[in-house]
């Protein structure tokens, strides 16, 4: 079993309850997934730079990702509707709590001139959505390999009804919030 995930269940769940006075452990929030979406306009003009990012997604995440594709077609981007712009994969169980671990301690902690994550991410109903510049701060990711440093968004999915109950369930599982 994951190391997070037994500690969710020993530590958090119980300082969870005292914090909010949730009467019953189903009241306490958890995590439910977490996505991991590279976002590739250059996918247009270069297909290769598309198969490099899923690979990347895929060794960092340890699941194969799935092709994003758009939606609706955009003359001045010279977009078409169905073109491959993208790739991300959604993260569940033990592997999410394997990802938030490796996230939290050692890739956060890999960023340069790292001040902590913006509390200002959360969506209004607990959900946080995270932006990486690079994506070599990742130990799966070798540095020679990389053919442009590529950004991407991390979502993480709570089952929490409010930002500051979000805040604290993220904040618990070791998440350094600036300010």
């Amino acid at each position: 079993m994951a190391r997070l995930k037994e500690y969710y269940k020993k530590e958090i769940v119980p300082q969870l309850q005292k914090d909010f006075g949730y009467a019953n452990v189903m009241q306490v929030p958890k995590i439910t997934k977490i996505v991991v979406n590279m976002g590739l306009g250059e996918a247009l003009q270069n297909i290769k730079v598309l198969e490099s990012a899923s690979d990347e997604i895929a060794s960092i995440a340890g699941q194969r990702p799935v092709v994003t594709r758009a939606k609706k077609s955009i003359a001045s981007f010279k977009l078409r509707d169905g073109n491959p712009i993208g790739s991300m994969v959604t993260l569940r169980r033990e592997k999410m709590y394997e990802f938030l671990d490796r996230l939290v301690n050692i890739a956060l902690a890999r960023v340069r001139d790292f001040r902590g994550v913006s509390p200002k991410g959360f969506d209004g109903r607990g959900n946080y959505t995270l932006g990486i510049k690079e994506q070599i701060i990742f130990p799966e990711i070798s540095y020679d390999k990389i053919d442009k440093i590529k950004g991407m968004n991390i979502t993480i999915v709570t089952t929490a009804n409010t930002d500051e109950e979000g805040k604290a369930l993220l904040a618990y599982f070791g998440m350094p919030f600036s300010g």
